[in-house]
């Protein structure tokens, strides 16, 4: 049932949000440059990895050594305005889409994280990752790592529809009223360095 909702609600945002995703690809193209879009490698389901799409919201700005600026550097008024509104994340609908990615779990992260988990903390990955999850509309990026690993674990024990429906309702109203977008006092998240038990948490 929720790979047949996350099927059918992925395809109709699509189809609607096609002009959106269009104008969004010409203002970043005019703005950023090519490429348009952002792919990483994310952990997936099990931790087996896939390709994540993103709209780039940074520039290519690099010192005098060639070596990119910091990320609030490159952080220009129009990627800080992408990042606000989440529109950065519509090309994941494409992977929803391929199966990669459900609209509702927890947020794919980066593949070098994967060794510094908990074994609990490590559960986040035994459902697909999400567009948004419980982690998101509970405090987004203003939450600590170990606040976040929680709320993530936390869904896995807890997942049903009637959760999933709920998240992207409490989504829009996150997203409209631009909760927890950023770190207090940082543009974007600080690296995850390892548990409470391993070393210092934050993002």
């Amino acid at each position: 049932m929720k790979r047949a909702f996350d099927l059918t609600m992925a395809l109709l945002a699509i189809m609607l949000l096609w002009p959106v995703m269009l104008l969004l690809a010409l203002i970043i193209w005019r703005c950023l440059g090519a490429p348009v879009l952002f792919r990483q490698l994310r952990p997936g389901l099990h931790g087996r990895p896939f390709t994540l799409y993103k709209f780039r919201s940074m520039s290519d700005k690099r010192d005098a050594s060639g070596r990119l600026l910091p990320d609030e550097a490159r952080l220009g008024a129009v990627g800080r305005t992408i990042r606000k509104l989440s529109l950065d994340e519509l090309p994941q609908l494409f992977n929803v889409l391929r199966g990669d990615m459900s609209l509702v779990g927890p947020r794919p992260l980066l593949m070098e994280y994967m060794s510094l988990y908990s074994p609990e903390q490590g559960r986040r990955h035994e459902v697909r990752p999400g567009i948004t999850g419980w982690a998101q509309v509970n405090g987004r990026n203003a939450l600590s790592w170990d606040e976040r690993f929680r709320l993530d674990v936390w869904y896995v024990d807890h997942r049903s529809f009637a959760l999933d429906l709920r998240i992207l309702l409490m989504t829009i109203g996150r997203v409209l009223g631009r909760h927890g977008v950023s770190e207090p006092g940082r543009e974007t998240m600080t690296p995850f360095t390892g548990s409470q038990q391993k070393g210092r948490n934050g993002e």
